[in-house]
């Protein structure tokens, strides 16, 4: 098809949506009330439905009262028995997908489903959104004159007793339609591949010769792609082995201990990075401004959200509120109600609202993946900023870490120890302790006054990861590719004791 002919049916599709999207910023909790009724209505005769007595909610407020908040152990009874054939448990269309998620916060894995109408309603209609969106801002795009590049974590989609499961990015590759193989990059038969170092060289000898004008994957593992892009052509930078490359659109972990690494090989001011939010259950977010990085909350896919603030979080008063009560730089953990039978789910995230008109989110961290042994109550957003900072000033750049409290012990204060792999590492090691202990407790004023005097706190411990650290612990825990994260935050120290095993100590 034309370029011409592609940017006007893109045009007019765009123009169509962006409205669709002006209704639900202008009315959003109308638009979320309505949607509530509607899942509420679709599921009523389901076994969940019937359980709790759908036909007779009529209001969000009943909904609440009657309806628990669940998470994955919940649940898991009732999706096994979704993934032996069972039907109409808790969505009344058969679900033939489930991704499957071991996350970071349990090694066991999880079976997350995803229905018919999530797939269409939420998945695939969010990356038409993100391309109306991009191009909206971006009216001089010339990304359909080329490809994307895109990097899942896709395995090959396993059957079991009619049902099947797979990475969501296996899910989503094996439903697009045929056409939409045409403007990608790789080949479906090379992004299905298995094995994944065999995978990544498949991928760098199929996609650069090809014309690839967006990027789209995991920042982690697509710098790892890139840069053995650069290795095998020789190059300096990627715009010499794809000169039209304009876009990055990224997810799954934080961008800013990163950025420094993606500036180097994508050395253009214009060049731009788009943020997504999405996960095995869903779509959620997506950055809908060039130059600012705030997520808009998409409210029109079949979801319908709730929050606990998180200082209420585990506790028994827990309790979920609507977005028309959500407050602005309020931490809160994520519920989710779907179009894939998700009940007041809790999907393990916590966000923060940048903005309540419209409603934009900053991704905070994990519910699970946080330190408050000493009441610090440090979150993943308070380490990035911190390492972000202390990277600019000490000239270095990391490529990950991860953190665990040492525990008090007799007379002996507590402190956070970090396991950090350096690209470039600070030349003097004693200021960079400094300078990150300094920079964590002007982002968390819980830190701060532990840290004071050292009453409750010490000074952090550093440890420099021997190259290629975290790669080989996620190798050994098969969790190499893909959606797979290194865990940042840990009020446990199982992850830290098994990678100082595997490392060859240098202290600071």
């Amino acid at each position: 098809m034309p370029i011409p002919l592609v940017n006007s049916i893109a045009s007019w599709f765009l123009k169509k949506r962006i409205h669709q999207m002006e209704l639900f910023i202008k009315y959003p909790n109308e638009v979320q009330n309505e949607l509530l009724k509607n899942l509420i209505s679709t599921a009523k005769n389901t076994e969940f439905g019937k359980k709790y007595h759908f036909h007779e909610i009529d209001c969000y407020e009943t909904f609440r009262q009657r309806v628990p908040i669940q998470n994955y152990e919940d649940y898991e009874a009732c999706i096994e028995r979704s993934r032996r054939g069972e039907n109409n448990l808790f969505w009344p269309t058969p679900i033939k997908w489930f991704a499957k998620s071991s996350g970071t916060t349990n090694a066991k894995s999880k079976f997350i489903p995803v229905s018919q109408d999530s797939l269409e309603y939420c998945h695939y209609a969010a990356g038409k959104d993100l391309l109306c969106i991009y191009l909206n801002n971006n009216p001089q795009s010339q990304f359909f004159t080329g490809k994307s590049l895109r990097l899942g974590g896709s395995k090959e989609l396993y059957q079991e007793n009619g049902t099947s499961y797979g990475d969501l990015s296996a899910i989503l590759i094996d439903n697009m339609p045929f056409w939409a193989e045409f403007s990608s990059t790789p080949s479906n038969e090379v992004s299905l591949m298995h094995d994944w170092e065999v995978k990544m060289q498949a991928i760098v000898n199929e996609t650069i010769k090809e014309k690839v004008t967006s990027l789209a994957g995991v920042p982690s593992w697509m710098l790892v792609l890139l840069n053995n892009v650069l290795e095998t052509t020789g190059k300096e930078n990627l715009f010499e082995v794809w000169p039209s490359l304009e876009v990055y659109f990224h997810g799954g972990v934080s961008f800013d201990p990163y950025a420094p690494q993606y500036q180097k090989i994508l050395p253009k001011e214009d060049f731009r990075f788009y943020e997504i939010y999405n996960a095995s259950e869903g779509f959620f977010a997506c950055q809908d401004q060039n130059d600012n990085k705030d997520l808009l909350l998409m409210l029109d896919y079949g979801i319908f959200y709730e929050f606990i603030p998180m200082d209420q979080y585990g506790k028994d008063e827990e309790i979920a509120i609507p977005l028309s009560e959500v407050e602005i730089d309020k931490n809160y953990a994520v519920v989710i109600t779907t179009n894939a039978g998700l009940w007041r789910y809790k999907i393990g995230d916590t966000v923060r609202f940048t903005s309540i008109d419209p409603y934009r989110i900053k991704v905070s961290g994990r519910t699970k993946h946080h330190i408050n042994v000493f009441g610090e109550e440090l979150i993943i957003e308070n380490a990035e900023s911190a390492l972000k900072k202390v990277s600019l000033v000490t000239n270095c750049e990391i490529i990950d870490y991860t953190v665990a409290p040492v525990f008090m012990e007799g007379k002996e204060k507590g402190a956070h120890e970090w396991m950090i792999e350096f690209k470039t590492p600070p030349k003097d090691f004693h200021n960079f302790k400094v300078q990150l202990d300094l920079a964590l407790q002007e982002v968390n004023s819980d830190y701060e006054a532990k840290r004071y005097n050292n009453m409750t706190l010490r000074m952090p411990t550093i440890h420099e990861a021997r190259e290629n650290l975290f790669y080989d612990w996620l190798k050994k825990n098969n969790k190499v590719g893909g959606q797979h994260k290194v865990p940042r935050l840990s009020n446990s120290r199982s992850y830290l004791e098994e990678l100082l095993q595997m490392n060859s100590l240098k202290v600071s």
